[in-house]
């Protein structure tokens, strides 16, 4: 009971700070939502599901709040599906939109079935209203006996409220829309065939017509490039309607529209279309509705460099665009909810939008429902980043009801997981696991028991372990953390060769195979796995070795680059953003690329998976230099959950000057440096300032500490602009 409590506590805190909204059972409209985006895939205009399990919300919710009143009081009722009230155990007439309270303490309960979208309410009076501090459960467990008497006891679990943006009666969660931006093209191109929109740079939305009409039908082909649009057998996506009789018919979907002004019904991705029409269509412009979260930009980054400037802005644009209900992909293809894309567009999240609400929503729906049947994704290592995500959230948002909240399933995740080890407590890949890994221009065996995955599971154990003793559960802490100290001091002695000094790619039969690749070696560096030494060994062998299998994606490139900054190897780390990510901004890219290869050359730049057209041009984990130049050149890092305590540690990388902002849950902390000055300027919390100096710095306020040769820090615990002058 008092772990409950304990628990109860943490969400009220955050409930007394809301106005009333709407509410529902957590994770429940998440999942429906996420539902949505997940089945608007198309390839080439037919539908296409994703092949994971398929969770949906519970059907009936009944909602509870204790009340203490001082005087009676009226409330207002509304709810997403058909709905009854109790007070007091009393079950009140029909489904009342009001009533009232009198004076005095009630149990006020109101229970909610609804198969088509969550069940969901609104309550709004003078001091009760529906918010985050209500109880919800999916099923009540009361029973009636032979007497008529209900139960004095149960076993009912009930958690708080899951709640978002919905702050008002009429803006019911089943409604919810992106929004929307009228756009028209920068330039069209005709041809005997037809026509060419360009509509500048890579965008997402609906193709709109005015005055369509006519007889006859009209297609059209959506690319990321110009080839992709121009080439009708290949593209990726495609629409193609009919009209006759007035009417327009949309052959994908079946929907038929009165003829006019008129706009596709599913939005695609595109920066070129190409239409085709038989003669007797006719409309008199095309254009398009942009459709897109609002999102705030409140990271910031500027430099002396104007490539490494273009970076960023490209950067934050593929984030802008990836951002929608949840973290997707990529906007072309997929388009659906990945966790090993989520983590890393997380983590950019909190250097750029800070939109915690995302975060919350896509850890929701990767986690779906119990019981749990396969892995996140089906792909192995992308469960253990889920896993990951989560104390990372908590760590940038200080947000402990939220880990409250996601604690059960994560135990039911770990449970599956754990269920899956073998003998030496390591998993390998079995019937129905996808071991991914990384995209390789190379042969990348995936048997047995992988160094990289092990790595992954052993950071998993520790989140687990960490999460528990959050939420003083002492007896999974000590499990969890038990089995993680376990597992790391097998690590080296399975993995480590001497010989190559270095972490092998994985054993077999319990023999280490000969191959060396990366993604161990670069996650031992940043989970500081690895002591002094064999980080050196690491840096020089592997990760500064070209005979290394080369990463090729940015989704790898982001850990690699990482594990190098952590190396201190910012100088070159900034030449490898430039090459890297420069490089396909050379190539023309308005967005960045699921993977650049700077070997090929022209339309090779466009295909994947075997297809010609098959490549992301704008993919989440591409916009990886945001979280990059935030944590590693500004150098912000939360030491303390929600930034309560933090770390600047800016490093130039080799650039002259630098400046920019990184978000916090409650305010900003700016950063200038240039070769002799740093300039800092926290918007809330306390932390330290750490930087390198060969004599003796000065500061306006506060005075700075030596820690030995060249290093220094000084305490900043004022809102005021502190000033460092260092050479």
């Amino acid at each position: 009971m008092k772990k409950i409590i304990s628990f109860v506590g943490i969400a009220f805190y955050v409930a007394v700070l809301q106005a009333q909204t709407w509410i529902w059972y957590p994770g429940d409209y998440e999942i429906w939502l996420g539902n949505r985006m997940n089945n608007r895939r198309t390839e080439r205009g037919a539908f296409f599901p994703p092949f994971w399990k398929t969770d949906s919300h519970y059907v009936v919710i009944e909602f509870s709040k204790q009340v203490d009143l001082e005087r009676a009081e009226n409330i207002f009722i509304t709810a997403e599906g058909k709905y009854n009230v109790k007070l007091d155990g009393k079950l009140q007439f029909g489904m009342p939109s009001t009533l009232t309270l009198p004076a005095g303490k009630h149990n006020l309960n109101i229970k909610v079935w609804n198969q088509a979208t969550p069940p969901a309410i609104y309550v709004e009076g003078k001091t009760i209203h529906s918010d985050s501090s209500w109880k919800v459960t999916y099923e009540d467990k009361e029973w009636i006996d032979e007497s008529g008497k209900a139960s004095d006891t149960s076993a009912t679990v009930y958690m708080n409220a899951g709640y978002w943006n919905f702050d008002r009666a009429d803006q019911r969660p089943s409604q919810f829309m992106l929004c929307r931006e009228p756009l028209q093209a920068v330039s069209r191109e005709k041809s005997s065939k037809g026509e060419l929109l360009d509509f500048g740079k890579e965008t997402f939305g609906y193709i709109t017509f005015k005055n369509l009409s006519g007889k006859g039908s009209l297609s059209l082909y959506y690319g990321e490039s110009k080839e992709e649009a121009l080439d009708t057998a290949y593209c990726e996506t495609l629409d193609r309607i009919q009209l006759r009789a007035g009417k327009v018919i949309d052959l994908a979907t079946n929907e038929i529209s009165a003829a006019g002004d008129f706009c596709l019904g599913n939005s695609k991705a595109f920066r070129y279309v190409y239409i085709e029409k038989e003669p007797d269509v006719q409309f008199d412009n095309v254009g398009m509705e942009y459709e897109y979260l609002p999102v705030e930009y409140r990271g910031a980054f500027r430099c002396n460099d104007e490539e490494v400037n273009r970076i960023w802005e490209v950067g934050a644009y593929t984030m802008h665009l990836t951002t929608r209900e949840f973290f997707i992909d990529g906007i072309k293809r997929d388009r659906w909810v990945w966790s090993g894309d989520a983590i890393q567009s997380y983590l950019m999240n909190y250097y750029l939008f800070f939109d915690s609400d995302a975060v919350k929503r896509t850890i929701w729906l990767l986690r779906g429902k119990d019981p749990v049947t396969s892995h996140s994704n089906t792909i192995m290592d992308y469960t253990f980043y889920w896993f990951l995500s989560i104390y990372h959230y908590y760590m940038y948002t200080g947000d402990k009801a939220f880990v409250a909240q996601i604690y059960p399933r994560m135990q039911t995740m770990m449970e599956y997981v754990l269920g899956r080890t073998n003998e030496n407590g390591m998993v390998e890949g079995l019937a129905g696991d996808w071991v991914f890994v990384d995209w390789a221009d190379g042969y990348l065996d995936k048997k047995g028991e992988l160094s990289f995955e092990q790595i992954l599971l052993c950071k998993s154990l520790e989140t687990m372990a960490l999460c528990a003793r959050l939420l003083d559960q002492q007896d999974d802490r000590d499990r969890y953390s038990g089995m993680a100290t376990s597992l790391r001091a097998k690590l080296e002695p399975f993995f480590w060769d001497d010989t190559r000094k270095a972490m092998v790619h994985n054993r077999i039969d319990g023999i280490q195979s000969k191959s060396v690749t990366r993604y161990s070696n670069m996650f031992s560096v940043i989970f500081g796995y690895s002591d002094a030494g064999k980080q050196e060994d690491i840096k020089q062998n592997v990760l500064l070795n070209d005979s290394i299998l080369k990463i090729t994606t940015p989704y790898m490139r982001f850990y690699e680059l990482e594990a190098l900054c952590a190396l201190g190897e910012q100088e070159l780390v900034m030449q490898e953003i430039k090459d890297y990510w420069g490089g396909m901004l050379r190539e023309g890219a308005t967005s960045f690329w699921e993977k650049y290869n700077p070997e090929e050359t022209g339309t090779q730049h466009l295909a994947m998976y075997g297809r010609p057209y098959g490549k992301s041009l704008c993919h989440a984990w591409g916009a990886s230099p945001i979280y990059l130049l935030g944590k590693y050149y500004l150098g912000v890092t939360p030491e303390e959950a929600g930034y309560r305590e933090f770390r600047i540690a800016p490093n130039l990388g080799g650039l002259k000057w630098m400046e920019g902002s990184v978000p916090t849950p409650n305010g900003d902390i700016s950063v200038y440096m240039d070769t002799s000055h740093i300039k800092v300027k926290a918007g809330e919390g306390k932390g330290y300032l750490y930087f390198t100096s060969r004599k003796t710095p000065k500061s306006n306020i506060g005075k700075v500490e030596k820690l030995g040769g060249n290093q220094y820090r000084l305490r900043i615990d004022t809102k005021d602009e502190v000033r460092v002058s260092y050479r």
